[in-house]
């Protein structure tokens, strides 16, 4: 079975020594019903992983059932999993079948783990032991086989420490475990990824296929992405249907990823005077000695400088977290003068 191409061309995009060292433990796992605990950030493409492994699973013909357990308010969690009999509560006009039959002889993706509540976590307990579950007001268990999968973005071992994850539990699930690494340190794969959102986004747009140039793909390969993988797709989809025309230039990325590239990397992105608005002159007479070239129809010199000290007002709060005493010092101003200008121009976080 050619297993890197299928995973990595169906499921998970990248060929850095990070993901291939995670497609290299997939192809163990996957023919096992060994629980896998899957460890990484949110975006990284937990659920995906999990996906890859139930489809070259010898149970690849059976459901596959994810159920994110933080997003589901705890007090429905139980009956969601193990479902109910007719009459088991108020409301109960009919019997239910729970998540966990419905995945009767396939797999369980429990996404985020750690958010599974205390008395939940000993009855999943006893289902990884027995192999069986009790719907609320049954009186008889019921037989199941399930491979589980969980995934969490927590450290569950500081959890265990504070009591809010059952020790035995986690070591019956933490079987095979597999860490995805951020998108940060896989900057290799960002130009594949960003390649697969685009070609995805001109599909769908049903407009002018987009390109990206070759100084706005440095800019995103250089960019931490803490949102990882979901945060890269969502922002491919933007600059598709924003940007103008059909080439993606540096001058469409937003501050937020400009900021985090070394300034000497940056190309020179130049717009003619006209096109110029009076906070961008005035910000390009500072860079040069504080020479402006005032425009052929004149400026509004107040309007203007009140524009320039928002922006590096912002920029200074932006930098430092809006820790104002941090942000005052970089704008060489008393913390007092700060609040004062930033309650004035009403700025928020």
């Amino acid at each position: 079975m050619d297993f890197l191409k299928n995973i990595g061309r169906d499921f998970i995009i990248g060929e850095s020594q990070g993901i291939r060292d995670v497609f290299s433990v997939i192809e163990k796992a996957a023919i096992s019903d060994s629980t896998v605990m899957i460890f990484g950030e949110s975006g990284t493409g937990k659920e995906l992983i999990a996906r890859a492994l139930h489809q070259n699973s010898k149970r690849v013909r059976k459901p596959f059932i994810a159920v994110n357990c933080g997003a589901i308010p705890h007090e429905l969690l139980e009956s969601e999993l193990f479902g109910y009999e007719k009459g088991a509560f108020t409301g109960a006009s009919h019997t239910r079948i729970g998540r966990l039959e419905l995945a009767d002889e396939g797999t369980v993706f429990l996404d985020e783990i750690g958010d599974m509540p205390a008395a939940l976590q000993v009855k999943l307990l006893r289902v990884l032991a027995e192999q069986e579950i009790d719907r609320l007001g049954g009186n008889k268990p019921i037989k199941v086989n399930i491979r589980f999968i969980t995934a969490t973005h927590r450290n569950l071992e500081e959890s265990i420490k504070e009591g809010k994850f059952r020790e035995d539990l986690y070591y019956r699930l933490n079987i095979i475990p597999i860490a995805i690494p951020p998108l940060r340190d896989r900057k290799s794969d960002i130009p594949l990824l960003v390649q697969h959102f685009l070609e995805k986004c001109n599909a769908t747009q049903g407009q002018e296929a987009k390109v990206i140039s070759g100084e706005t793909m440095h800019m995103l390969t250089n960019y931490s992405w803490p949102g990882n993988i979901r945060e890269l797709g969502n922002f491919i989809e933007r600059m598709v249907v924003l940007s103008v025309g059909n080439n993606i230039t540096p001058k469409d990325l937003p501050e937020k990823v400009l900021g985090e590239v070394p300034q000497e990397n940056l190309p020179t992105i130049e717009k003619p005077r006209s096109e110029l608005s009076p906070t961008e002159m005035l910000q390009n007479g500072l860079r040069q000695s504080f020479f402006i070239g005032l425009p052929e129809g004149g400026i509004n010199l107040k309007k203007a400088v009140e524009e320039f000290e928002r922006g590096l007002i912002t920029e200074a709060l932006d930098r430092t977290n809006w820790v104002k005493n941090k942000a005052a010092g970089l704008l060489e101003l008393n913390r007092t003068t700060l609040v004062e200008k930033i309650k004035k121009m009403d700025l928020k976080r």
